[in-house]
């Protein structure tokens, strides 16, 4: 791509690209090899604990190799590949990439009560160090010794801001519980490679720099504002080392029609004459995390109504985009009702302008993937939205095999 201006497309189809939509979903047998594939193209996956339909960071996967082992996130990190730390919010993480948040644990958290403990209760920090030290994998709850009022330091409360703190100064690593989701620390050393702990740690700047590399490679090209929100860090920032970058030729400043902001194109980003994807996406995915980034390259409006009152929702509770193409064309509000072993579609919306027959042929295939997966026997489409109708009368005719690359 020598061209220094592109079309909002064009843009699009380099994002979603470099995301792994523009690969047709594998056949056969899913295993660590996918996920590695697909965490090549994301660098990490954001983590949610919100389960109405299903834990937000196996919908990324689901979305690019379709119906898979549930327990390809869990098994890797058990066996070392990938470890939990704050980068796009909780986040897993490939352990290939510990070295470049080393600068992060050295920093003061964001949390006023967390810094108060580390600032004015060392000592209790470090004895809670010692009691993972000396008993091993702990959760929360196994810190909870105190009887009666709360008065002493040694309570559940107070143990698990001292968790955190140890969780983000690196002091301790955590995994999740497959049981109950809950976070279970542990000692780095016993969880991570050690040829990962071995590597060595580069400075602050030089971090930022390479996460702002990965960043633009997962995005394909992105403004300041979104290679900087990939990893949480701030433009104000990363925008003097975003200049380094393209002067070095690391990253390459170009235009996209409509855009306020110049863009920063990877090297590597490919444009390819088509995408064929067909996906419901998390409402964490890298696809559409950073909100604004999302309207300026989809024209799509989107916010996450989990915290706003059921009558003020415009959508629904937990609504998912659908990526049909290049274009976002609908969102759903779902939920697995587990007990009745049913898909439930709550809300069905179609964007403006879309084709609604093919849109609801598409979307009804790809809920039976999902419901299929998911290990559901049926969908049932609620009467709220005006994709509904079209989307109920095709549910039946849905075919589990009917997917899209």
């Amino acid at each position: 791509m020598a061209r220094d201006t592109l079309s909002v497309a064009e843009a699009r189809r380099i994002s979603l690209a470099a995301q792994g939509f523009a690969e047709p979903r594998p056949t056969g047998r899913i295993d660590r090899r996918h996920l590695r594939r697909a965490l090549d193209r994301m660098g990490l996956i954001q983590i949610d604990s919100v389960n109405v339909l299903v834990r937000s960071q196996e919908l990324p996967l689901f979305a690019r190799l379709g119906p898979h082992p549930r327990t390809l996130i869990p098994d890797a990190t058990d066996d070392g590949e990938l470890f939990e730390y704050t980068v796009h919010e909780a986040s897993h993480v490939p352990t290939e990439h510990h070295h470049l948040h080393r600068w992060a644990m050295r920093t003061p958290h964001r949390w006023a009560g967390l810094r108060r403990l580390m600032e004015h209760h060392p000592n209790f920090v470090d004895e809670v160090l010692r009691f993972v030290t000396d008993h091993g994998p702990v959760v929360a709850g196994d810190l909870r010794t105190r009887e009666g009022p709360k008065g002493s330091w040694w309570d559940w409360d107070d143990g698990k801001v001292a968790l955190e703190a140890l969780f983000h100064d690196g002091r301790l690593t955590a995994r999740r519980r497959r049981s109950d989701f809950a976070r279970v620390y542990d000692l780095p050393e016993r969880c991570l490679p050690a040829e990962v702990l071995a590597r060595p740690t580069p400075g602050e700047r030089e971090a930022r720099a390479e996460l702002l590399v990965l960043a633009a490679r997962h995005h394909g090209l992105g403004t300041l504002a979104d290679l900087a929100d990939y990893h949480r860090q701030k433009p104000s920032v990363c925008a003097p080392i975003v200049a380094e970058l393209v002067e070095e030729g690391r990253l390459r400043e170009v235009r996209v029609e409509g855009w306020t902001k110049p863009a920063y194109l990877h090297p590597e980003a490919r444009l390819p004459r088509r995408i064929e994807a067909r996906a419901l996406l998390s409402p964490f995915d890298p696809v559409v995390w950073f909100r604004d980034r999302a309207l300026r390259l989809f024209g799509f409006h989107y916010r996450i109504e989990i915290y706003v009152p059921a009558p003020k929702r415009r959508y629904g509770y937990y609504v998912l985009p659908f990526l049909l193409g290049d274009e976002l064309v609908a969102r759903v509000d779902l939920k697995a009702d587990r007990a009745r072993r049913v898909l439930v579609v709550q809300s069905a919306w179609g964007e403006p302008g879309i084709d609604v027959a093919e849109v609801a042929a598409e979307l009804a295939g790809e809920l039976r993937l999902m419901a299929d997966w998911l290990e559901l026997d049926a969908i049932e489409v609620a009467d709220r939205g005006d994709l509904s109708t079209p989307l109920a009368a095709r549910v039946g005719a849905a075919s589990p095999t009917a997917a899209r690359g």
